[in-house]
Order: structure tokens, then C-alpha cells, then sequence
């Protein structure tokens, strides 16, 4: 049932503010600049991160506590090895001991207490993402997901989210704790001892040119990596709907064969971004090491020529590690900043895509309608070298039922699709009295529309709630009144809670005609202006068929109707019968024109009939 409603909009907060549909129709257009580099998503991340400024002022007021109490320790401890230790007076030794043991966990306390704030702060933000990329999938066009597999899309809400999440509740504080550690040991370091300070930095250039190398690397084969999962989502969806088809047709083995092709594409690159990422903490190890070694033997030296004190070396000592420990711990969140990187490029692609509403600011709506149709001209065509349908016109009188039959593949579910502009016309025009589709609002143009599609789907819901979704302000007695006029009150009240049951996961727990009946349920309840069957009763039995079809007359009583049918014994009262073929309009009449003038129709009509003998 597409009938659109204004819940539907969605907004957002700050920057990221790329998904309201209204804002779209007012001719506000989001960014369609897709990141092209590792900054630039970064930017756009951190977009999200400070809308929620208070927490952010709350993490860096802590985190400054915290690295000046982890600055303050070394001094104190090189104090009391000069002060207490080496002159032997121990009678302050312990006092100074106790402060140490305060300062330690008071350093713990507000670290712990920084990290519970920038958890709240960095899921409030990837929250704020997940809701953009939720919002800007229910506006993409429909050729948007035909490109695309559904667990590809299910990865990049999931997967890809995740990982800016995991790096986001880790990275944020480590870089702004890293800043404040490196300018605050750089600074006590410089004022202990010049000459060491600047022996200690002999190695950063190393690691410089180091992360950068690697990080060139990871960040391809991180962003393969990505691109697997989605790939290996998607065949896990696939084949798990389909397990009945792998299974009828015994192709176990080829989806296993499938499946672990994709999986070792997935491993491969996962391999070379771990190994690439993984060299990471080894080396970076290994220069701290010799930097550390470096430090304690020139120091060694320094302080036997009297040229320093063992107090210092001691607090040098320890300084070195908290300088060069920011810098380790920066070139290892590569590993996380990389992976995040990639699977945030992917959520802003997601993000970026233009919506149906932005290519499309129409502003005209339709009030009371008359419900006629006309199609003029119409060629289109899902991909430019292969025509769907060519000079398509055809007219709907207000009121009229119109039947479309045809082979498969011939244009028919296309027609439906460019009067409901879920795709819109290459060349020629489609009105609705007299209006131009592509100049009115396609919520309001939805809103006058009933469709039941063949494939008949219903949500993890209540059934009553399935049958309101064709209108949300519908009574129960409404929806009941819709249930008995679709025949689908008789087996809806055998049910264990009546009109309360619990659907499972696609109406599993219910058969497909019964499924087919709530569909038709909720586009009774929906009352649209100009309704749309697309082979509604496929999947019900002749007899079910036959209790519906005085139902459906009286529901397209008054409006006009458009039936796709197969079954042509279900089209005979048509007031006309269009026969799509090759792309065109190849006959058109009442059933029993067609019949004698024994054309195509005519062929169609005798070999289902006998078939059916």
C-alpha cells in the first residue's frame, strides 16, 4: 500500500542536516559531494560530534584534569628520590607516598568519569547518523536500491555504523588526551632538561614517516574490507530467503562455493589490513624502547658527571614515556580511525544520494479529483540502451476500470510505476485531470492512490495495526468494517488474538492469500481516489477469488481503477482492456471486442482456457 503521510518527514541537527524532505521541496539541497579523502570525512564526522557541545566541554575539562594529575606524579617522584631517598630522610617520605597514592586515583576517577561522559557524547552522535542515513533511505528513488543488495544497505546501517561508533567512543578522548600529554611533558621535559628533551625526540620523525606509510595502506584495504562485508551481507540475505529454491533445486553446494569465495575476498582483505595495521604497535614499541634506552644512558652518564640529578633522570624517565606514549597511541588508533574512515565513507555516500523529492520540487496539489488519467506519448526506459515502454497513450475515464494484460515483461507494473512516479517518464506526459504528474507533490499525488502489489507484505506488527497503516486515524470498527468488505474478517477472528495476533517476520505465520487479504484490507481502509491491483488476488484461490470479486467492485465503485491481472477471467467486466506488447499498446477494447476480433488477446484468453480445461 503506498499512501504517504507527513509523519514521514524527517529532520536533523547542525551540519548533518541532509535528510528533511521539506526542506528539499523548499529548495534546500543537501551536499552531493561524496568524501574524497580521510579528512574530510572526518570533518563531517565531527559534524555530529558537536552538536552536543556541553558534553564535549565536560570530556575536555576532565581530560585536562586528568593529564595534569598524570604530569604532576613524575615531578613528585623524582622530588622524593632527591628530596627523601637518596639524602636518607625518610620522615616525609611516607606523607609525599600518600599524596602520590591521591593524585593516582584521583587521575583514575576522572579518567573513568571522562570516558562515561564521551560514551553518552559519541553515541548521542552516531545516533544522530543512524537516524540521517534511516531518514535519507526512506526518500531514495527506487533506481537507488535497484543498484544496491539489501544486505549491502543492512551493512552500512549495522557494520559500518558500528565501527564509527567503536572509534568514536575510543579516539576522541585519546587525541584530545594525547594533545594535552604531549604539550604538558614537552614543557615540564624542557624545563628539566633541554639537551635530553631534545635527544628524546630524535625518533618522532621515524614514527612519522612511519604511520604515514601505513596508514596509506591500511585505509585502501580497510575500505576493501568494508566493501566485502557488504558484499558477504548481501549473499547471506539472499540465500537464507531463498533456502527452499537452494534446497528444491540442490544447489547447496554452488551457494557454498559461492559463499566461500566471497569469504576469502573478505579474509584476504581483512588479512592485509590487520598485517599493515598490526606492524603498528610492534614498531612503534621498538622506538620507544630505544628512545627510552637512549635516555636512561646519556642520562646515566649526565647525572655521574654531576651534570644532572638522579631525581631528574627518574622524572625524565617517566616523562619520555608519557611523551612518547601519546604519539604510540595515536599511530595505533589507525587501526580504528581507518576502518571508521571507510565505513563512514560509505554511510555519507548513503547520505549524500539525492533523494527523489530533490531532482522533483513540484508544489502543485490535487484536491477533490475527478480521477482521470491520461498517458501521452510515454516512452521510458530503466537503462538508456533498452526501451521499456514507446509512444504509450492511453485514457482513463473518471471512474472506469482498466485492465492491463499482457506477456511478462512487457510493460505493465511499468505503467504503475510512472503513474505513482516511483520512477519518472523519459519523454511524453502523464495527467491526472488534467494536471501534469511531474509538476505535483508526489506525497500528495501518493496520498490519492490504493495500491495492492502481488508480493503482499505486512510488518512485524499487529494485524490491526497492519490494516491501519492504510490510515493512521482509522477506529477499530473502521478497520473491521475494511476487514469484512476485503473477506479477510472470517479467518482473522479463528486467530488466537483476533485482530491483536502478532505477525511474525514477513507474515510468515500466515498464509500468502491471507496475506494478499490484508493488503486488500488496508487499501479498503486507505479509501484512495484511484486504485491499483497488480495481480491482488495471484495468490488466492479460485473460490476465495470469487467471494472477493463483489467486494472489490463495490470498493472500485466511483473510482478509477487500474487491474494488472494474468488471470484473465478476473478482467472480463473491464470497461477496458489494454494489451501491452513489446513495449506498446498492441489491442485495446471490452473482453468481448477483443475476443472477436481474435488478435493477441484472443490467443492469450483461448490458452488459458484451455489450461485451465
Amino acid at each position: 500500500m503506498a499512501n504517504s503521510n507527513d509523519s514521514n518527514k524527517a529532520g536533523s541537527v547542525e551540519a548533518p542536516d541532509l535528510s528533511m524532505r521539506g526542506g528539499a521541496r523548499a529548495g534546500m539541497s543537501a551536499p552531493k559531494a561524496k568524501p574524497k579523502n580521510t579528512m574530510e570525512t572526518i570533518r563531517r564526522i565531527w559534524a555530529y560530534i558537536r552538536a552536543y557541545r556541553r558534553g564535549l566541554i565536560a570530556v575536555l575539562l576532565l581530560t585536562f584534569l586528568t593529564t595534569a594529575l598524570s604530569l604532576i606524579a613524575p615531578y613528585m617522584l623524582g622530588h622524593a628520590v632527591d628530596a627523601y631517598i637518596i639524602p636518607g630522610r625518610y620522615d616525609g617520605l611516607l606523607r609525599l607516598g600518600g599524596i602520590l597514592l591521591a593524585i593516582y586515583a584521583g587521575a583514575a576517577l576522572t579518567s573513568w568519569l571522562q570516558q562515561h561522559v564521551m560514551v553518552k557524547v559519541s553515541q548521542q552522535s552516531v545516533q544522530a547518523m543512524r537516524r540521517d542515513l534511516f531518514a535519507r533511505l526512506q526518500l531514495l528513488p527506487l533506481r537507488y536500491f535497484d543498484g544496491k543488495t539489501h544486505g549491502e544497505l543492512m551493512s552500512r546501517t549495522t557494520n559500518d555504523i558500528e565501527n564509527v561508533s567503536g572509534t568514536l567512543n575510543q579516539s576522541v578522548t585519546q587525541l584530545i588526551a594525547s594533545v594535552l600529554s604531549l604539550a604538558g611533558s614537552l614543557a615540564i621535559m624542557l624545563y628539566l632538561n633541554v639537551w635530553l628533551t631534545l635527544l628524546s625526540m630524535v625518533t618522532i620523525p621515524l614514527v612519522i614517516l612511519f604511520t604515514k606509510t601505513v596508514a596509506s595502506r591500511t585505509r585502501k584495504n580497510f575500505s576493501k574490507q568494508q566493501a566485502s562485508l557488504g558484499e558477504l551481507n548481501g549473499f547471506v540475505e539472499e540465500t537464507v530467503s531463498g533456502q527452499k529454491v537452494i534446497q528444491i533445486y540442490r544447489r547447496e553446494q554452488h551457494a557454498e562455493a559461492q559463499f566461500a569465495e566471497i569469504n576469502r575476498k573478505l579474509t584476504s582483505a581483512g588479512i592485509r589490513a590487520q598485517i599493515y595495521s598490526g606492524t603498528v604497535g610492534p614498531v612503534m614499541n621498538m622506538l620507544n624502547n630505544a628512545s627510552f634506552a637512549l635516555i636512561a644512558a646519556v642520562g646515566g652518564w649526565m647525572a655521574f658527571r654531576d651534570w644532572t640529578t638522579v631525581g631528574v633522570i627518574v622524572a625524565f624517565l617517566n616523562y619520555s614515556k608519557q611523551f612518547q606514549r601519546p604519539l604510540s597511541d595515536l599511530a595505533n588508533q589507525f587501526n580504528l580511525v581507518q576502518s571508521a574512515v571507510a565505513g563512514a565513507e560509505r554511510v555519507f555516500e548513503t547520505i549524500d544520494s539525492a533523494t527523489e523529492y530533490e531532482d522533483a520540487p513540484s508544489t502543485k496539489t490535487l484536491g477533490a479529483m475527478k480521477g482521470k488519467v491520461e498517458f501521452h506519448d510515454v516512452s521510458f526506459s530503466y537503462k538508456a540502451d533498452t526501451p521499456i515502454l514507446s509512444n504509450v497513450s492511453l485514457t482513463a475515464n473518471p471512474g472506469e476500470m482498466i485492465a492491463l494484460v499482457g506477456p511478462t515483461g512487457a510493460g505493465k507494473t511499468t505503467i504503475i510505476n510512472l503513474l505513482t512516479r516511483f520512477y519518472d517518464i523519459g519523454s511524453g506526459r502523464i495527467a491526472i485531470d488534467g494536471i501534469a504528474i511531474n509538476e505535483l507533490d508526489k506525497d500528495n499525488l501518493r496520498s490519492k492512490l490504493g495500491i495492492v502489489l502481488q508480493d503482499a507484505y505486512v510488518f512485524s506488527d499487529t494485524i490491526r495495526e497492519n490494516l491501519r497503516y492504510g490510515r493512521l486515524d482509522a477506529t477499530d470498527a473502521e478497520i473491521e468494517a475494511a476487514a469484512r468488505l476485503a473477506n479477510a474478517h472470517s479467518f482473522i477472528r479463528k486467530l488466537p488474538k483476533g485482530y491483536d495476533t502478532l505477525l511474525a517476520s514477513g507474515g510468515s505465520n500466515l498464509s500468502q492469500g491471507q496475506r494478499q487479504l490484508l493488503t486488500i484490507a488496508r487499501a479498503v481502509l486507505a479509501d484512495p481516489a484511484i486504485l491499483i491491483l497488480d495481480e491482488a488476488t495471484s495468490s488466492i484461490d479460485t473460490r476465495t477469488e470469487m467471494h472477493i470479486q463483489s467486494a472489490m467492485r463495490k470498493l472500485m465503485e466511483g473510482r478509477t481503477s487500474f487491474v494488472i491481472a494474468h488471470r484473465l477471467s478476473t478482467i472480463r467486466e473491464a470497461d477496458r482492456i489494454l494489451v501491452i506488447r513489446d513495449g506498446g499498446i498492441a489491442e485495446q477494447g471490452t473482453h468481448d471486442e477483443l475476443l472477436a476480433r481474435e488478435g493477441f488477446y484472443y490467443e492469450l484468453y483461448n490458452s488459458q482456457f484451455k489450461r485451465s480445461g
